[in-house]
């Protein structure tokens, strides 16, 4: 038997609410690590890596509050949207000096996104594409 879409829920919850705290924490202790990773046109980067530890901080939490848990969950696949753009010029970074961590890392990571981004939805129980008719 398939398990229900609520215990679905929970578990995608548990497994990632805590990937996106431990980022959170990362960008919050160790934010010169980032700060190269930001693409040139980002103003503040400092500030932009400080909110973004929050914001994920804030969404992993929110996960688990009936109240805001679609909220949360919407809002962190928007937000992996949203950073799309610094992983690629990490990897282009990488890849094209021959010192970064190389296509083992980044070739996952870069395909991972739109997972991570359903992962986020599935978590907070968003259901998409359902609709009411009048």
């Amino acid at each position: 038997m398939a398990p229900s879409p609520a215990a679905r829920a929970d578990l995608a919850r548990i497994t990632i609410a805590p990937l996106f705290a431990l980022a959170g924490i990362a960008h919050l202790a160790r934010p010169d690590i980032l700060a190269a990773r930001m693409p040139p046109a980002v103003p503040m980067p400092g500030l932009v890596i400080a909110l973004t530890g929050l914001a994920e901080l804030a969404g992993a939490v929110g996960l688990f509050v009936p109240r805001t848990r679609a909220l949360a969950g919407t809002l962190l696949a928007l937000y992996a949207v949203c950073v799309y753009p610094v992983n690629i010029t990490h990897a282009v970074q990488d890849l094209s000096t021959g010192t970064g961590l190389g296509w083992a890392y980044h070739y996952p990571r870069l395909f991972a996104q739109p997972f991570i981004c359903w992962w986020a939805l599935a978590a907070g129980a968003v259901r998409l594409g359902r609709h009411r008719t009048l």
